[in-house]
Order: C-alpha cells, then sequence, then structure tokens
C-alpha cells in the first residue's frame, strides 16, 4: 500500500503460563486502512489487539504507533479507542452524555464537548437520539453510540474486538456494511476482530489470519479466497475440496466445480454419484461420492436427482495448491 504506516510490530510475544498466545508477530498498519484480524478462538487475534490496546504488555517484541514505541505505555497514553462487544455504555447516562463522557474527563470544555458529540451522532446517524437511555435503543443502536463514543476522541486508529457478535444475523450484515461506510468517511484506520470470515471478507482492505498465535497468511480479501497459502487458510475461509489426481493433490472452491447428467469436455472431470443436496440460502450444495472421494458443487447445470450418475467438471486454473 501507498500510504504511511501507522503501527508497526516486530516480534511481539505474549504468554499467559505454558499458553503460548502470540509468537513473535511482525505486522505493519497503514494508514486509513481497514485491516481484520480473522482466526478462531484462542489464536492470538485477541491479545494482539489488547496489547495494541495497551491492556495488555507483550513479554517481548515492540508496537510504534505514528513513529513512536507504545509498548509499554497505558491505554490512556496511546492514540487509540477500543469499541467492545458489550458496548460498556454507561445505562444511567442519556446518549450524548455517554458520547462526550471521554472528553469530559479529558477536560474539554462543556461547547466544545457538546458540538463534537452531535458531530458523532451526525455520523453514526442517530440525530434526534441525544436524550435517550441506552435501555431505549435497539442492539445495532447501541452499537453505533459506542461507535460515536470512540469516534469522538478523535483517536488515529479505532480498535474493534467482535463488535458484532452480539447482534442477529440480518443486523449484523447491514452493520458490516455500515461499518465499512463509516470507515471510509471518517478516514481512519480500524483494526476489526473477528472469527468470522464472512465478516472478514466483507469488510476488510486486507485480512490477517490467525493460527496458533501467529499470522498464517496476510493479503487482501481476494488473495486470502482465492489463493490461501496453507490448508488452514483453505479451509478456515471458505469450504474446499481437496482432491488427489494421480500424483498431484489440488484444491477447488465448491462454486467453481458445474455439476450435470451428461458429461462436459473440460480441463478436469470427475464422476459420482450425488448423495445429498442441502439447501442453504443463497447457495445450494450438492454432494457427491467420487472415486476421489466426496466432493462439494454448488454450481448444476440442470435439474439433478438424488441417487443418479452425475458428471463433474472444473477449470484447471481455478485450482490452487497449499502445503
Amino acid at each position: 500500500m501507498s500510504s504511511p504506516v501507522i503501527i508497526s510490530i516486530r516480534g511481539l510475544t505474549r504468554s499467559f503460563g505454558d499458553v503460548h498466545a502470540v509468537t513473535g508477530i511482525d505486522l505493519d498498519i497503514y494508514e486509513g486502512e481497514f485491516i481484520t484480524l480473522l482466526g478462531p478462538s484462542g489464536s492470538g487475534k485477541t491479545t494482539v489487539l489488547r496489547m495494541i490496546a495497551g491492556f495488555e504488555k507483550p513479554d517481548a517484541g515492540s508496537i510504534s504507533l505514528s513513529g513512536k514505541d507504545v509498548s509499554q505505555l497505558p491505554p490512556y497514553e496511546r492514540d487509540v479507542n477500543t469499541v467492545f462487544q458489550d458496548y460498556a455504555l454507561f445505562p444511567h447516562m442519556n446518549v450524548l452524555s455517554n458520547i462526550e463522557y471521554g472528553l469530559r474527563v479529558k477536560g474539554v470544555a462543556k461547547a466544545e464537548r457538546l458540538e463534537r458529540a452531535t458531530e458523532a451522532l451526525h455520523q453514526v446517524r442517530l440525530e434526534g437520539y441525544g436524550e435517550r437511555k441506552p435501555s431505549q435503543l435497539s442492539g445495532g443502536q447501541r452499537q453505533r453510540v459506542a461507535l460515536a463514543r470512540a469516534l469522538v476522541n478523535r483517536p488515529s486508529v479505532l480498535l474493534l474486538d467482535e463488535p458484532l457478535g452480539a447482534l442477529d444475523l440480518k443486523l449484523r450484515e447491514q452493520m458490516q456494511i455500515e461499518l465499512k461506510a463509516l470507515q471510509r468517511a471518517v478516514g481512519i484506520t480500524f483494526i476489526f476482530v473477528t472469527h468470522d470470515q464472512e465478516e472478514a471478507l466483507t469488510m476488510s482492505d486486507r485480512i490477517a489470519v490467525f493460527n496458533q498465535g501467529k499470522i498464517e497468511q496476510l493479503g487482501t480479501p481476494r488473495e486470502i479466497y482465492n489463493s490461501p497459502r496453507s490448508s488452514f487458510v483453505s479451509e478456515f475461509v471458505g469450504q474446499t475440496n481437496k482432491i488427489q489426481i494421480a500424483d498431484e493433490k489440488i484444491n477447488i472452491r465448491p462454486e467453481y466445480i458445474t455439476i450435470s447428467n451428461t458429461h462436459i469436455e473440460d480441463s478436469r472431470v470427475a464422476k459420482g454419484v450425488l448423495k445429498d443436496i442441502i439447501f442453504v440460502g443463497a447457495t445450494t450444495r450438492y454432494l457427491v461420492e467420487t472415486d476421489f472421494g466426496l466432493i462439494i458443487a454448488n454450481n448444476p447445470k440442470e435439474t439433478l436427482v438424488l441417487g443418479s450418475s452425475v458428471h463433474l467438471s472444473w477449470d484447471k486454473n481455478k485450482e490452487f495448491l497449499v502445503r
């Protein structure tokens, strides 16, 4: 990327007793980007976020923010703000008071506090909600208030620790779009932690895939999905078929496989029996038992009947190899 590096992490390490949560991570994060730390529970992504925030201190390594080493500084001396999954709003305060609370602690004058809090409400599209209490808001609205409370401090970096995890599916999908639009509008760096691959693919400029305390792969969503560098990444991000053909072991995504009742001329062809059809909303999965094992395909050419013989084909250029 051409933007300046805003956070530089080198050799970052953190253990909890015998558990090595983070082991020697190097990562540069650029000004104005939306980067996601993606991985399963216990992979180290949240520990890295907490060390950037200052809630955890590294055992080794360094974190630089805008060229300054902040590894040992407390959270209030770092130009970052964090949005948590539970939002942590004060129930006895109204929305406006919640948003301006951090400014009050910093001693910002009342008039400026009001102006900046009102601006933050506008940024998250909650004009007119300033006098309401958190209990009078929906889950999505409370999430926006938490965002506004963080943005009002005008941090260089906003840290988001699985902030959509408590929302239902439809609202979560809506907030994914809104979060990305908000990040583009305010132009600051967002570091987003999630275990949800769809969230990561939807919102991110880049994704760092974590596994066992290390970054397994770093790249754009398209690179991570289409060119995974390890078996872990290929299986964690999307579905994949592992197929042994002669002496070659290849991987192919289900959506690139065409399934038909008749033979199709192509660079790769397999024959099998249709064992199951699974409807999953936007797609339908076809499970085919072949000489290469069970293969999942998402791309039917015509109507298919369970138990019938079918043919699979795919473009060899869509295959990828992983170690």
